[in-house]
């Protein structure tokens, strides 16, 4: 009987830090005695990686962000490569986070030219930098694409590519039990509305979008007393988040990750996004988990004024949010660059917990995406774990 895979898995974000979890609970489900070795977050340390280092050193975007950061980024790319090449693995896997997974596939991929490699998580080249796949190309094998049309243009580009469904689909979906203690629990009465407040996961988008979104709760509050606000944080940025407590509504519930084990803290998140009323959201993967969880949403996100300039020159898309792009409407509201105002963004929120017509566009609208990704399907992480094992 062949010997099972050793496999290096990188991730640097937690989006990348749960599409690693997932695959790695599928490869032990088919092989069970994978091996795993690399950088990951806490979901992946659960399923039994044991991190070269904090993920968290890896999760910045933009470039005026990456800049500051960027020598210690180089050792952690030339550090991790030599991990690999010393380690020998079956394959490395890559997870998103393009700006150091990618430098680490090239590097280890010139001191060993026949490793095998695998990215999960297609490149945007639908959207922005088409000549990102060609040259991704030459030193990755195989692509895991979590889009339907993302296929075609990797193959294009003269890599192997499946589509294996995005983690969203494969949620658990909280019982309305469990939602009724949920809200008894943070002293939430039946017809009180909840908001959720999701300014982001990197230090760097959270630094930007943490004062709007601060204004904007500030406003909704003096207008409505009565409104609940919760600020679900992920691991890297909780510290932050609770620093910055002090200048929001009094009341603000703060979801601390620290304070449970990774397991219980991504249960709580799922129950809160399936409690609350509405949600106002950095762009970004959380628009696909809201969607996934049926809440409706506002999306902003601004970036500073150097990255602004580059990203509208490069960038080809009528939206920045998921649904919308997946689905070819505007259902849902979006607030982008210099519109990402306060006094634009409130309204908005304001009026999409009154309006329910157009909370049901939403919930269709997100209802469709959610098939499109592959609800009904098999898991996406069985699926990424067989694309895994096949292209081995």
């Amino acid at each position: 009987m062949p010997r099972a895979p050793h496999l290096f898995v990188i991730a640097g974000e937690p989006s990348g830090d749960g599409l690693g979890a997932s695959l790695m609970a599928g490869l032990k489900s088919l092989e069970p005695g994978t091996r795993f070795s690399g950088v990951g977050g806490p979901l992946m340390t659960a399923q039994g990686l044991t991190s070269r280092f904090d993920m968290n050193e890896l999760s910045v975007m933009g470039i005026t962000e990456i800049l500051p950061r960027l020598p210690r980024l180089l050792r952690r790319v030339r550090e991790t490569a030599a991990a690999i090449t010393a380690t020998r693995p079956d394959a490395v896997i890559t997870i998103d986070s393009p700006d150091f997974c990618l430098r680490v596939a090239a590097r280890a991929r010139r001191e060993t030219p026949a490793l095998a490699t695998i990215h999960y998580v297609a490149p945007t080249v639908w959207a922005w930098r088409p000549g990102r796949a060609a040259k991704m190309a030459r030193y990755i094998d195989h692509v895991l694409a979590l889009f339907p049309f993302e296929p075609p243009f990797m193959e294009a580009a003269g890599m192997s590519c499946d589509f294996v469904g995005h983690p969203v689909v494969a949620e658990k979906v909280p019982t309305g039990a469990e939602i009724a203690r949920f809200r008894q629990h943070h002293g939430l009465g039946g017809d009180q509305k909840l908001l959720l407040v999701l300014p982001g996961s990197r230090m760097g988008e959270v630094g930007r979008m943490e004062p709007v979104f601060a204004d904007v709760a500030r406003m909704l509050r003096a207008a409505r007393p009565d409104l609940t606000l919760m600020l679900p944080a992920v691991q890297g940025v909780a510290e932050f988040l609770g620093q910055r407590l002090s200048g929001w509504p009094g009341g603000t519930i703060l979801l601390d990750p620290r304070d449970v084990d990774a397991a219980t803290g991504a249960a709580r998140k799922q129950l809160a996004f399936a409690a609350a009323d509405a949600a106002l959201a950095a762009s970004g993967t959380v628009s696909l988990e809201l969607a996934g969880a049926g809440t409706p949403m506002v999306i902003a996100y601004k970036f500073n004024r150097l990255t602004t300039r580059i990203v509208k020159k490069t960038v080809n898309l009528r939206s920045a949010t998921l649904v919308n792009i997946l689905t070819d409407q505007a259902a849902v509201p979006e607030f982008l660059f210099e519109a990402c105002t306060p006094d634009r963004i409130a309204p908005a929120v304001s009026g999409l917990l009154d309006d329910p017509g157009a909370q049901k566009h939403q919930l269709d609208a997100s209802d469709a995406a959610m098939h499109l990704l592959g609800r009904g399907g098999e898991a996406p992480g069985l699926r990424a774990a067989k694309s895994v094992l096949a292209a081995l």
